[in-house]
């Protein structure tokens, strides 16, 4: 297990699309991606932004989730998708979950060089085709519905109903306002912010609800407020 970078669902490739998040379908299936080669770049930090979106495993293995198109990373050509960070700086970060990985790299200082060690996953099954949809499911299927199976960091999986239609919305605004604010991404971070809300009545309830179970992340109030307005902009139907 301490060799899995990350899981994408139906697919062998190093899609960011297809992580495996918070649920699954119960037909779905799950390839893990494992450590390979390692490598070692030098900085030069001439940009206040280095153009880097850092999600994690949920254990702690920080990897790349994007790279912005004509960023200062995205010249430097052996940083790539799907890469864990494993040190900066000589500072072992293997442990470390994405939003300590981000803030790391965003208080580099600019005008100097830095010094990252990365992992990049293992590549395999390069020449596997995607598996025909033209063959017929058994009868006794295990889904039923709209149920997933619902992972979480802490506690056991459980087959709960998909969130509703709303909900989704809300999700994929509040990841986004993940990158914006903090430079990560995570999209069981942001069903657990939406669940948070669900019987919120105002943003303080809101806001002492994440301090209660999210408090090592210490989300600014700015973020905070704007993810309680996702929340109601999903509910009233504005996403």
């Amino acid at each position: 297990p301490a060799q899995i970078m990350f899981c994408t669902l139906n697919t062998h490739k190093v899609d960011m699309d297809k992580l495996l998040g918070a649920q699954i379908g119960l037909e779905d299936f799950i390839f893990a991606h494992v450590k390979g080669q390692r490598k070692k770049v030098e900085v030069l930090k001439n940009e206040d932004v280095l153009g880097l979106t850092i999600t994690d495993n949920g254990t702690g293995c920080a990897f790349i989730k994007r790279i912005k198109e004509g960023s200062l990373m995205d010249q430097i050509k052996t940083v790539c998708v799907g890469d864990h960070i494993e040190s900066i700086n000589g500072i072992d970060v293997s442990d470390c979950r994405h939003y300590k990985v981000a803030k790391m790299l965003k208080d580099l200082e600019k005008g100097q060089i830095f010094k990252l060690e990365l992992i990049e996953p293992m590549k395999a099954f390069e020449m596997l085709e995607p598996r025909s949809q033209g063959g017929s499911l058994p009868e006794a299927k295990i889904s039923r519905g709209r149920e997933t199976l619902r992972l979480r960091t802490k506690g056991p999986a459980t087959v709960e109903e998909m969130p509703s239609e709303a909900e989704e919305k809300a999700i994929k605004k509040v990841d986004e306002l993940l990158e914006t604010y903090m430079g990560i991404r995570d999209i069981e971070l942001a069903a657990t912010m939406v669940e948070a809300g669900r019987d919120k009545k105002n943003p303080d309830e809101f806001a002492m609800a994440l301090d209660e179970s999210l408090g090592d992340f210490a989300f600014p109030d700015e973020f905070v407020f704007d993810v309680w307005g996702a929340i109601g902009d999903a509910k009233q139907g504005r996403l």
